[in-house]
């Protein structure tokens, strides 16, 4: 009896180590493989086994991972305190490096993408903080791959998410706004008015080479001012060279 029931445990003991040692892995996970502290090589996905106590897996996801950088104080070039988020998209294409280089692929790479984002926005402008937030992203998404590389990370893509102002700052914004507004509004009238006086200095040039042209526009200004206005008599200059010829047969 005794017998039986040492073989029973040691036969639950061989089916507990077979399960141990059998892996399933999926599509989107591998796993990297250290045999007595060595790494070995990466497993998965599918099925496949292990030496147990021997050979120790870690999982590691390939999938991308969304990261939110936290709101970040940054002093732009011109002097100027704002807050800024962001978020990183990124996934793991070398899994034994992501285990082997790094301690935590995941914090290692939220710290740099905090540091990058005050680094880079801090050489900036804010105006082109504001208005150029596509090339400051992909500047960010160069540098943040660059520096990961090591660690077997890809980065994809970073997008700027907000760019907090204090109430001071709006407000100055505001009125640069409505100056340079202004601004415009008066140089789009004195372009009206620059071209008005090109045209009528064409127009006088017109008139001055055809005297009957000249004559026939003396004559159409008095009708119009007879029939706009309530006098019934209109006094207007008759030109020299219309009145020359009767002068000289009454002479």
């Amino acid at each position: 009896m005794r017998m039986f029931g040492f073989v029973g445990v040691i036969v639950i003991w061989c089916i507990a180590l077979v399960f141990l040692a059998i892996k399933v892995l999926p599509e989107y996970q591998r796993g990297v493989v250290l045999t007595l502290g060595r790494y070995t090589g990466t497993k998965g996905p599918g099925l496949f086994v292990l030496i147990p106590v021997v050979q120790r897996m870690m999982r590691v996801d390939l999938r991308v991972t969304v990261m939110d950088v936290p709101p970040q104080d940054v002093i732009s070039r011109d002097n100027v305190s704002v807050r800024v988020n962001a978020v990183v998209y990124f996934r793991v294409v070398e899994p034994d490096k992501a285990i082997l280089q790094v301690a935590d692929f995941f914090q290692a790479t939220s710290q740099l993408a905090q540091t990058r984002l005050r680094s880079v926005l801090g050489q900036h402008d804010l105006d082109d903080i504001l208005s150029q937030r596509d090339s400051i992203n992909h500047s960010l998404q160069q540098i943040l791959d660059d520096a990961t590389d090591p660690w077997g990370i890809k980065v994809s893509n970073v997008e700027i998410k907000d760019v907090d102002l204090n109430e001071t700052m709006v407000r100055a914004i505001a009125r640069q706004a409505e100056a340079e507004r202004e601004r415009r509004a008066k140089v789009i009238h004195a372009d009206g008015e620059l071209q008005a006086a090109e045209k009528l200095r064409d127009a006088a040039a017109l008139l001055a080479q055809q005297p009957q042209a000249l004559q026939l526009r003396y004559m159409q200004t008095a009708a119009d001012m007879a029939s706009g206005g309530k006098a019934s008599t209109v006094f207007f200059p008759l030109p020299l060279d219309l009145v020359k010829p009767l002068i000289d047969r009454l002479s």
